[in-house]
């Protein structure tokens, strides 16, 4: 018999009831059952985070709260509303912009992290430069389709340190079709340390510049981080030890 309990379960894919269901003590038949459904639950919720977040790469952060105090919102955010990701169900875009160090990487990993512990959300984090060259290799190699179908899918895309190194003029192109595959149907954060009369210099040309600024814009909430880096304080800090 217990054969056959292990072999259904591995067929209906029960796999904590499968190796636990022996371990189980309850009063009654109802509350046994009900015990293995939640833990089979519960298992596979954590299974499902763990491989969200595998697969969002987000960046390791500091061990330290987020500091506040040289961040100014747009209008109508809080900082609660922005850590649990209201604007993801709207599905509008957060630019981060600041100097380098600012903690604009930080927080949008923060709001990353949350969306999938606590919402089970599709999170995915490139730096710019780095979805550019997946871009161009899917391209080169045929597989591009493929790639635009997995974006598809998110419900959150980070795209950091746009302004750090201009964009191949095909590459500048491919983002620009990622970032309208976005368009209205998932967000976006994108942290720069350029305002947007720079950012021709990241795409080469005036008039698709132009395009992914009206794109990201037009629902969109502007983070403004102030201060000095928080690298260079911490480089500072331990240089007087």
């Amino acid at each position: 018999m217990q054969e056959q309990i292990q072999e259904y379960a591995k067929r209906l894919k029960l796999s904590w009831i499968r190796e636990h269901y022996r371990e189980v003590e309850a009063a009654n038949l109802e509350e046994y059952l009900l015990k293995l459904f939640e833990n089979e639950i519960e298992q596979r919720e954590e299974r499902k985070i763990s491989l969200l977040l595998k697969a969002a790469t987000l960046p390791n952060v500091p061990g330290k709260p987020f500091s506040w105090k040289e961040v100014k919102l747009g209008q109508g955010l809080t900082q609660q509303s922005l850590l649990a990701g209201d604007f993801i169900e709207a599905k509008e875009n957060m630019i981060f912009y600041g100097g380098v160090g600012a903690g604009k990487t930080f927080l949008s990993t923060l709001i990353g992290m949350n969306a999938i512990n606590k919402f089970g959300k599709r999170v995915k984090f490139y730096t710019v430069a780095s979805l550019a060259n997946e871009l161009l290799d899917a391209n080169e190699k045929g597989t591009l389709t493929k790639l635009f179908k997995k974006i598809e899918k998110l419900d959150l895309l980070i795209l950091d340190e746009l302004g750090y190194i201009p964009l191949h003029k095909q590459g500048a192109e491919l983002l620009f079709q990622v970032i309208s595959l976005c368009y209205e149907k998932r967000s976006i954060i994108i942290t720069t340390n350029l305002q947007f009369g720079e950012w021709n210099h990241v795409f080469g040309d005036p008039i698709l510049t132009e395009a992914v600024v009206d794109r990201l814009i037009h629902h969109s909430h502007l983070v403004l981080f102030g201060g000095d880096s928080n690298r260079m304080k911490e480089s500072l800090l331990m240089d007087r030890m």
